[in-house]
């Protein structure tokens, strides 16, 4: 048994950040999943190195040409392929898990996220055109996303909430979801299919954290804060999926919102490659890796129930940053703007590059 599959029996579920064309074509994705993996998320990053970055897509980009499409349309084409693949090759983990797990996400255009009634729009219109009950749209926890999650949720749309970084803010979020799934109740709407998950974004909160550290001039708490918020978090998901309001809707079907942890690459070389798997271990929860660091775990990761434990020494932890002079909430705050801000970039640069490479292909053809 290796250690994603050992993972699954302790109740974490593994999913592949990473998504690309050759790897959904040449059977990379299917060996994954005989391996344990559940699923898979994606964002403008990821895409950007995967269609701007290799000559994969071009077959299906001369095509799009040759029908006259736009460069943003050549975008959704593309991407939206992409994700219908990875969706069929997934669907039977969809079915096995009893739709916990098999899911694929995609994101709404960042440059939406300060808009609730177009990032509602997208949501609805991508969920619609894949058509796939293994869908989970990604919506940003900004101000105006909060709204947009839970009439996304009221739909009947699976919602992968992204750039999490602050508890308050993962608590606007989870009861953006409950408001949702009551909605959805009074409806009518079967809930059992109504999936949704939680994405903190982990190793970047160390970063931010350990650069404000090292300017007050203390080293003890250096590399301690993101898994400390993340098993606060965790701590409170268990407080909030056992409340009155949510043991009526379970009681009609619903599943709880999984917290899910992003970004989980080691940036700190001086930390162990695997840190955000091996100490976010728990039940309920997902841990989305990219390819590096998942061969890193399967080949030297720690297995064990690590998110409860030392749960006051992560709480002593958070309260010494506040005395250390370090403002947490500032930090958080600014990260998520700087992850919109930045996917915005990616989203940019990759239509940029499709026009680019339309350009090209046009000229070559002349």
């Amino acid at each position: 048994m290796n250690n994603i599959q050992k993972l699954a029996d302790l109740g974490q579920s593994i999913w592949l950040d990473n998504i690309h064309r050759k790897m959904l074509e040449s059977g990379e994705l299917k060996a994954l999943i005989d391996k344990g993996v559940l699923g898979v998320t994606s964002n403008p990053s990821i895409f950007e190195k995967a269609i701007a970055g290799s000559p994969d897509y071009d077959p299906q980009l001369r095509k799009l040409i040759k029908e006259g499409a736009s460069t943003v349309d050549i975008y959704e084409a593309l991407v939206l392929r992409d994700i219908e693949m990875a969706a069929d090759e997934l669907r039977p983990v969809y079915q096995r898990t009893d739709y916990l797990d098999g899911y694929v996400s995609l994101e709404v255009s960042p440059e939406l996220a300060h808009d609730t009634d177009a990032t509602i729009e997208e949501a609805r219109r991508y969920f619609g055109l894949l058509d796939r009950p293994n869908i989970m749209i990604k919506v940003p926890a900004t101000d105006a996303g909060i709204p947009a999650i839970e009439q996304l949720i009221a739909d009947g749309v699976n919602v992968n909430v992204t750039l999490i970084f602050a508890l308050s803010n993962y608590e606007d979020v989870a009861q953006a979801y409950i408001n949702g799934l009551q909605r959805a109740h009074g409806a009518g709407r079967e809930l059992h299919s109504i999936a949704s998950v939680a994405s903190f974004f982990v190793s970047r909160v160390d970063t931010a954290v350990d650069e404000a550290l090292n300017d007050a001039g203390n080293e003890t708490l250096l590399g301690k804060i993101a898994v400390a918020n993340a098993k606060l978090a965790y701590q409170r998901f268990h407080e909030i999926f056992s409340g009155e309001d949510w043991r009526t809707l379970e009681s009609a079907g619903a599943r709880v919102q999984r917290p899910l942890w992003a970004s989980t690459s080691t940036k700190n070389p001086a930390y162990p490659d695997t840190l955000y798997l091996d100490a976010l271990i728990g039940a309920q929860t997902v841990n989305t890796v990219p390819p590096a660091t998942l061969d890193s775990f399967l080949d030297h990761g720690q297995v064990a129930l690590t998110l409860q434990e030392d749960v006051d020494a992560a709480r002593e932890q958070v309260e010494d940053l506040a005395r250390a002079g370090v403002n947490l909430d500032a930090i958080t705050d600014q990260l998520q703007v700087d992850g919109v801000a930045a996917f915005a970039d990616s989203y940019r640069k990759l239509i940029d590059a499709i026009e680019e490479k339309c350009t090209q292909m046009k000229a070559d053809n002349e």
